[in-house]
């Protein structure tokens, strides 16, 4: 799926009607372009993409990103799994450690070390989703086992990456580097770098980069700042997303979300214009070395609902017709 443009359902789906219409609409292109989800905590990720085959939506899906605290990793795998088998399509299992405050939540205590925490999880994975017998007792996990064998379609591992450390790891053990809100040049300069230095070290391909990019169309009495303060807000207040901006010189602090709106919108990592102008700056991802551009409508979605949103991403993906051919 080189050089490909999906859509990532910005919403924790509550009903598949919140999520069926940008599946259809990559359908009506061919199934060219992936439909990611975030991790619902309504209903749950793998059912949502499991309801939707059952609906005859045949496209590649991915979770972007699943949380690694909900499950361990042999359930993990066998949810990949079964998505990818019921699908007939291939999947891209992205997963990612959770904010501490998330893993608190759920565990005696948060990962101490969350990048070799990451490390067990997709090596696991990875080996059970191979048909393995995996006898691993590790510092986070403990795994004696195999999946019963099942046939599919294919399951690609994929980690959550913000920054260099986990860039580096994702190089080393992960099939896709799944990033939100990183700007173009970052990804040129900080991450593509990162990956390849893991992936030099492990002898191994260096991981595609599949980006989740927000966009809205400037309309008539559209407020860009707000809408991107709607779609990225939450983001915005997190110290990780923050220090990934800073990094790449766009100026967020976790503690005021409204100035950090302005600064995506003032850099163009909120991307905005008219549908054309949108998809001439989607190429800057390209050329920075991202495979997969996700659209994100969170912003429209969140201010003006998902009819709006969808009007925006048809016409993000008619303006991307007319300019590659």
């Amino acid at each position: 799926m080189e050089h490909s443009t999906g859509i990532v359902c910005p919403l924790m789906v509550a009903d598949i009607g919140q999520v069926l219409p940008m599946a259809r609409l990559l359908q009506q292109r061919g199934g060219t372009g992936r439909l990611w989800l975030g991790q619902s905590l309504r209903v749950e990720t793998h059912q949502v993409f499991a309801a939707l085959t059952g609906m005859g939506v045949r496209i590649p899906m991915g979770s972007g990103v699943a949380l690694a605290p909900l499950r361990h990793p042999y359930d993990a795998a066998m949810q990949a799994r079964s998505v990818a088998a019921l699908s007939g399509m291939p999947y891209v299992a992205g997963i990612g450690p959770a904010a501490p405050e998330f893993q608190r939540s759920l565990r005696k205590d948060p990962y101490a070390a969350p990048l070799p925490a990451m490390r067990e999880y997709v090596s696991i994975m990875r080996r059970l989703l191979a048909d393995e017998h995996v006898d691993f007792a590790g510092d986070h996990y403990h795994v004696r086992g195999q999946l019963v064998p099942q046939s599919h379609s294919g399951v690609e591992l994929g980690l959550g990456v913000l920054r260099p450390r986990m860039a580096r790891l994702a190089g080393a053990v992960a099939d896709v580097a799944v990033t939100w809100m990183t700007p173009a040049h970052y990804v040129a300069d900080t991450l593509v770098p990162a990956l390849a230095e893991g992936a030099t070290a492990a002898d191994r391909p260096r991981p595609r980069v599949a980006t989740m990019v927000h966009v809205a169309v400037a309309r008539p009495g559209r407020d860009i700042r707000r809408t991107a303060l709607a779609g990225a807000g939450a983001h915005l207040g997190a110290a990780h997303y923050t220090d990934m901006l800073r990094r790449a010189g766009v100026e967020a602090w976790p503690d005021d979300p409204a100035a950090g709106a302005d600064a995506l919108v003032k850099s163009g990592v909120f991307v905005s214009g008219s549908a054309d102008d949108i998809a001439r700056d989607l190429d800057a991802y390209r050329r920075s070395g991202v495979d997969e551009i996700a659209l994100n409508p969170a912003g429209v979605i969140q201010s003006e609902g998902l009819g709006a949103a969808m009007t925006d991403l048809e016409e993000i993906f008619a303006a991307l017709d007319r300019l590659h051919g």
